[in-house]
């Protein structure tokens, strides 16, 4: 049986109010509007009331609400999922982004990070010891759903996965109940947590293996005029098939925005970016990528030494909150030439300037952990590909989303049947693309912690009961 978003009584959420250390807004109050923002400015939801959670206390009292009253939960950390998760509209929104310390200890190379945390908040703390692990491309993502999901990035090569670099949780299931999950410690929770996203409980608080990364990397862009598109993706791609692990190539297909680096009569036109990155000693870097910079003729080239927590913070301005946003994405195994074309085709009428096509490579240590080991089972994908639509003029809505299913189907002959399930941007119906073969088990997961569905603002799995 699901949870039903019902109407709750005023008095009720005066009294649960007051057994809380943060705040509790309701749609009269001056900061609700604010409060119920997220990064997509698709999303326009308007939750009952709004918790701004200070500690776990906060949490377990939220949780136990919404359980008695039936209320519909959606869980905040940084806001930053393409479907709207963290907000719902009539019910409980539990927001948790003022949860954020990043407690490092450098002696075991190890963080434990609060569900509010942004990737910044967990770079700058990690990068003052020379540390890190494997997270995502955009610094203001939260750390809390980007590992929910998964997680990766320029580290996952060589690293992993986010999951793969997760010691334990503490999290807060549908009883109210306080657990701690680690491989020794409920195995089964912890395994569905690393990439079940969010199906189990609140987790409130993550611990993190860290590795010896920077506090300088090889990195940078190389851009390529729209035209030479073709070559420079089969180039990439045949370099990557034999590339070491510390190596990771990215490529985006866009339109030129008006940078610095690049010149004036290129802004604006198609442009095809290419994202190498060296996890290792510089030297040894600038030997291994030397074949991508040396290819073809490039407009611009600004690879070098970059501070690591720098880079992660490259794209932020490409992904400020507010535009609206749409995504489709599939997992690769290879990019087969027909896909090249496929692929230029599109990028050759991206419906709008701020859209963009890009191409994740992962596989390396990701790819060797067995497909069943955590939840998260795409083991098989050598590339992430993902269709960044984006957008202003609500006008604009129809024919953006039309435009990004197109490409989606188009692509769907040469990709694996797998997504990513932290880019699916509906809300349900794409659950069996995000879980693969493991979603008979989260199933069984699902239906022991939490059975009547109260954590279901997700990509969700029903229980069977």
């Amino acid at each position: 049986m699901a949870v039903t978003t019902t109407p709750v009584d005023d008095g009720a959420i005066d009294g649960f109010g007051e057994e809380l250390r943060g705040d509790l807004l309701r749609p009269e109050d001056p900061n609700y509007d604010d409060a119920r923002a997220i990064w997509n400015g698709m999303i326009d939801r308007s939750p009952a009331a709004i918790v701004r959670a200070k500690g776990v206390s906060d949490v377990i009292e939220s949780v136990n609400f919404a359980r008695e009253q039936e209320l519909l939960l959606a869980i905040r950390g940084g806001g930053h999922n393409i479907a709207g998760n963290a907000v719902c509209d009539d019910g409980l929104l539990l927001d948790l982004s003022a949860m954020r310390a990043v407690r490092v200890n450098p002696a075991d190379q190890t963080a434990r990070v609060e569900p509010g945390a942004t990737l910044a908040d967990f770079d700058h703390e990690a990068q003052a010891f020379g540390l890190a692990t494997p997270l995502g491309i955009n610094s203001t993502t939260g750390v809390a759903g980007l590992t929910l999901g998964g997680g990766f990035g320029w580290l996952t090569r060589k690293y992993g996965m986010t999951v793969d670099n997760l010691r334990s949780v503490d999290v807060v299931t549908a009883d109210g109940e306080l657990r701690h999950a680690s491989e020794t410690e409920n195995s089964d929770l912890f395994w569905g947590i690393r990439g079940g996203g969010g199906n189990f409980g609140v987790v409130t608080s993550f611990e993190f293996e860290l590795h010896e990364v920077g506090p300088e990397v090889l990195t940078g862009m190389v851009v390529y005029r729209g035209a030479d598109a073709p070559d420079v993706l089969r180039h990439v791609r045949d370099f990557n098939a034999d590339a070491p692990d510390e190596s990771t190539v990215w490529v985006v297909l866009r339109k030129a925005p008006p940078l610095p680096f690049l010149p004036e009569d290129i802004h604006g036109e198609d442009v095809i970016v290419v994202v190498p990155f060296y996890t290792g000693d510089v030297a040894e870097g600038e030997a291994v990528l030397a074949p991508i910079r040396e290819y073809g003729d490039p407009v611009a080239d600004v690879v070098g030494p970059h501070r690591y927590a720098e880079f992660q913070q490259a794209f932020d301005p490409l992904l400020t909150e507010g535009a609206r946003n749409y995504w489709k994405s599939h997992n690769f195994s290879t990019i087969p030439d027909e896909a090249i074309d496929t692929v230029v085709e599109y990028a050759r009428n991206l419906p709008t300037v701020q859209s963009e096509i890009f191409f994740g490579q992962i596989g390396g240590a990701m790819g060797r952990v067995p497909a069943d080991a955590t939840a998260f089972p795409h083991r098989d994908a050598e590339y992430g590909m993902n269709v960044h639509t984006r957008w202003e003029d609500p006008a604009m809505d129809d024919a953006c989303i039309a435009w990004s299913r197109e490409f989606f189907d188009a692509m769907a002959p040469y990709a694996t049947g797998g997504v990513y399930v932290n880019f699916i941007s509906e809300r349900e119906g794409e659950e069996n693309l995000g879980y693969g073969d493991n979603y008979d088990r989260l199933v069984a997961l699902k239906t022991t912690y939490d059975p009547k569905n109260l954590f279901r603002m997700n990509q969700n799995v029903e229980p069977a009961v």
